[in-house]
């Protein structure tokens, strides 16, 4: 019978247990304990940010007292210049823009009221409509009987008579962009102011082309 050791084993439990011991590994995988973690330092953070500084003060701006939210702003009076420069440039303004198509002495003897104008017709008092037709019939007549130079009467103007409304001097305006469109234009060579002698600003001298 064998002998018992220690713990109550006897020798041939110690050869096993000493066999089995010899013959074990570590174990590796989820079921191995694991090793207790060592402790991290913790982090060192950084020391608290001052306050940020204020932002800088913008220019105020200044609103009316009266004003309130939605009111269109007051635009700013336009001065007297202002309004001139917007304003349409007149027929004689237009008319000595225009290129000279005629003799220069005969074109300033003319403007000089030194031409006796040939025929003359008085537009002044008449509706446009009927102003335009009277002017077309009385320039065709005056080319084809060879005239040169005739004076067409319109009147500064304080408004024309008619059903509808139109601006004052209308017939003023009217007259030399009548004058620059066919049929007229085929047969009118310049078209000039008269001279205060012959009407001033009512009034204008038309030159004709020589017939032929």
């Amino acid at each position: 019978m064998a002998r018992r050791g220690r713990r109550g084993l006897n020798d041939d439990d110690l050869a096993v247990w000493t066999q089995v011991a010899r013959s074990a590994r570590p174990m590796r995988g989820p079921d191995a304990p694991r090793a207790p973690l060592a402790a991290q330092p913790e982090p060192a953070f950084p020391p608290t940010s001052r306050a940020p500084e204020p932002l800088p003060i913008q220019a105020s701006v200044q609103v009316p007292v009266d004003f309130r939210v939605g009111q269109a702003a007051r635009a700013k009076p336009r001065t007297a210049t202002a309004v001139t420069r917007h304003l349409s440039p007149s027929p004689a303004e237009r008319l000595h823009a225009q290129p000279l198509r005629m003799d220069h002495k005969t074109h300033r003897k003319m403007s000089r009221g030194k031409l006796a104008p040939e025929a003359r017709i008085d537009l002044h008092g008449m509706t446009l409509a009927v102003a335009k037709t009277a002017l077309t019939g009385f320039i065709l007549r005056c080319s084809g009987s060879g005239r040169r130079l005739v004076l067409v009467i319109t009147g500064k103007g304080k408004g024309d008579h008619g059903p509808l409304p139109t601006r004052s001097g209308a017939l003023r305006h009217e007259v030399p962009h009548w004058l620059d469109l066919p049929p007229l234009s085929h047969v009118v060579l310049q078209v000039v102011p008269a001279h205060l002698r012959h009407g001033g600003g009512g009034a204008y001298y038309v030159y004709l082309r020589r017939a032929g």
